[in-house]
């Protein structure tokens, strides 16, 4: 997954129960277990589908985000499509793919196909990427990509089904590579963003890589109906990605 909203996208987070912050089964977000760290999961294909209707983040055919991303001086354009495609995973599971095209100055710098899925619990899973990243029009690296089921990579969670205070997961996992969690820091909160304002009701999450140096953690926002809207980087490091437009299929 990349940093990005898409985000992901797609890690050393500690086990929820279902996306339980601790406490008792009575409490737990949903049936099943939220990986963690290396752990292995085996994932029954019959319990997921490529149709997300998630409220934190409607993946339906069409539905399309701009984001606005400034960093140190710099300013790029993030476009993230649903596309009708789907790919059947390694380990068996069919993905939503869904596009993500990062430019600055109108050139494409790099080009993400991320896989989704969402299972029974209303998780949605983050399964890999395909991506490319260019300099002066050509390729230089396809170094980020990975896919649930090769060569060690792990599936993680994109967005709890019923995420409540304090719920931990991974988010992705391919030893030394990719390594991302989150925490569910409220599920009422504020944000404001070119594309809208939102008084109540956001859920705000605690993201971190912890394979970065300095870690890098950020603050991400997710509005019921739309999706992904605000991603701030709150310690190692600066930057904002803000939601400009959203449309629907």
């Amino acid at each position: 997954m990349t940093a990005r909203l898409a985000i992901a996208g797609v890690l050393l987070a500690a086990l929820a129960v279902a996306g339980c912050g601790g406490g008792d089964d009575d409490d737990a977000s949903s049936s099943r277990e939220l990986p963690r760290g290396a752990e292995p999961v085996d994932l029954d294909p019959g319990e997921f589908t490529p149709e997300i209707d998630s409220p934190y983040w409607p993946m339906a055919v069409g539905n399309r985000w701009v984001y606005r991303e400034t960093e140190g001086g710099s300013e790029l354009r993030v476009v993230v499509t649903v596309t009708e495609r789907t790919k059947r995973i390694a380990n068996g599971v069919e993905a939503r793919v869904v596009h993500d095209v990062v430019s600055e100055n109108g050139e494409s710098i790099e080009v993400t196909d991320d896989w989704y899925a969402q299972d029974t619990d209303g998780n949605i899973w983050y399964l890999g990427e395909d991506t490319a990243e260019y300099e002066n029009g050509r390729v230089v690296t396809r170094s980020g990509s990975f896919e649930a089921g090769v060569d060690g990579a792990q599936p993680g969670i994109a967005v709890p089904g019923n995420p409540q205070a304090g719920t931990t997961y991974r988010q992705e996992y391919l030893a030394g590579k990719a390594e991302d969690y989150a925490q569910v820091l409220s599920t009422d909160a504020k944000v404001e963003v070119p594309y809208g304002s939102y008084d109540d009701g956001a859920l705000k999450t605690k993201d971190v890589n912890p394979l970065e140096k300095p870690k890098p953690v950020e603050h991400k926002y997710y509005v019921e109906g739309v999706g992904p809207v605000l991603a701030k980087t709150v310690a190692g490091g600066s930057g904002v990605e803000e939601l400009v437009s959203f449309r629907e299929r």
